[in-house]
């Protein structure tokens, strides 16, 4: 059944949504947008026409729009900045409607407890975009690591480069004012894309993040993180949004998954397999390895997501990143920060239980 959404947020990222993540579910009746919203005037409008909604539909003021529009709709999306998610769900809780925000959850690790202790308490569905971890090259690594194609996983491997040095290089003026970019606005989907390939929670996270001298940011724009999880996987993940010349780029990220039997690449959206032969010594190099065809679908990233999460409001599955169990992600990055700034591994699971 169509699902009705109030759409909020349309700036640089929000304005995606409304024409390439929305569009496609709009097309195939699996939503309907009743309503956009957004403070600035000019990006409403602009929202308004993608979307082709009548002006009597566009709102500057979102408690308007929910008041107006809360009883036809089964759902609101949030993308607006980390710090303004709360506002959003809270009046999404108030009006009664569930909740498909964009990444993080909030903006800090108490913000993020907090809002997924009001959803329970509310009785209401909320789950989050994690978009990089349904991607097509993403989701075909993971299907191969799940496959047991290289056996258990002994240690994963996740580089990302960037060239967003420059001011304004990165699309939104907000990430080069904050106070973490690279973790809150980057790593936030890397360490969740290694969590997920290692298969367990997270038990100890230990960090560095610093800015270099050329990156026109406040805060800190590069970062090595290193985790160990549950099951006795390895992770380290190095990020940059400062390099030189952007290897690996957003979406082109290097991810190496070494496993007793194998080891599964992929660079650069494309993805070969190393298989152990029954030798005493295997050397290998990249590039020489099985070549694999990426997984095919209709849907991918947001796309999916927004038709996974109406499915689960008809009564099927519950969304991989329900809000409960996307704390886990959120604890990652914020643990990064306090790691980086007291020098110190982190609990992670001890340091979820200390919010609550």
């Amino acid at each position: 059944m169509t699902k009705k959404v109030i759409h909020v947020g349309v700036g640089l990222f929000g304005s995606r949504w409304c024409s390439t993540w929305l569009e496609p579910n709009i097309a195939d009746g699996t939503v309907e947008v009743i309503a956009v919203v957004d403070i600035d005037p000019k990006a409403v409008e602009f929202g308004r026409k993608v979307l082709r909604l009548p002006p009597e539909r566009a709102y500057t003021d979102p408690r308007a729009a929910f008041a107006n529009h809360a009883g036809e709709a089964d759902f609101c999306t949030v993308v607006v900045p980390p710090n303004h998610h709360e506002a959003i769900v809270d009046l999404a809780i108030e009006f009664g409607i569930d909740i498909l925000s964009e990444k993080p959850i909030a903006d800090t690790m108490e913000g993020s407890a907090r809002i997924a202790r009001k959803v329970k308490a509310a009785g209401r569905k909320m789950a989050v975009t994690m978009s990089h971890r349904f991607d097509q090259d993403k989701t075909t690594l993971r299907q191969i690591v799940r496959s047991g194609q290289i056996g258990r996983v002994n240690n994963i491997s996740c580089r990302y480069f960037a060239d967003m040095r420059e001011h304004m290089g990165w699309g939104a003026l907000f990430r080069h004012t904050m106070q973490d970019p690279l973790m809150i606005e980057g790593a936030v989907h890397h360490l969740d894309l290694v969590a997920d390939l290692a298969g367990a929670q997270c038990e100890t996270l230990t960090a560095s993040t610093w800015k270099p001298d050329w990156a026109e940011y406040a805060g800190d724009t590069d970062g090595i993180v290193m985790m160990t999880f549950a099951n006795g996987v390895r992770g380290v993940y190095e990020g940059s949004s400062s390099a030189a010349v952007g290897l690996n780029d957003w979406t082109k990220e290097y991810i190496r998954v070494d496993g007793e039997l194998g080891t599964a690449i992929l660079n650069s959206r494309e993805i070969e397999v190393f298989t152990r032969s029954d030798l005493k010594r295997q050397r290998c190099r990249e590039g020489q390895g099985q070549k694999i065809q990426l997984i095919t679908q209709n849907k991918w990233l947001n796309t999916w997501l927004i038709e996974k999460f109406c499915a689960w409001l008809d009564g099927g599955p519950e969304m991989e990143t329900n809000v409960a169990d996307n704390l886990q992600a959120a604890a990652l990055i914020f643990a990064g920060i306090e790691s980086a700034r007291r020098g110190q591994t982190i609990h992670v699971q001890d340091y979820i239980r200390s919010f609550g």
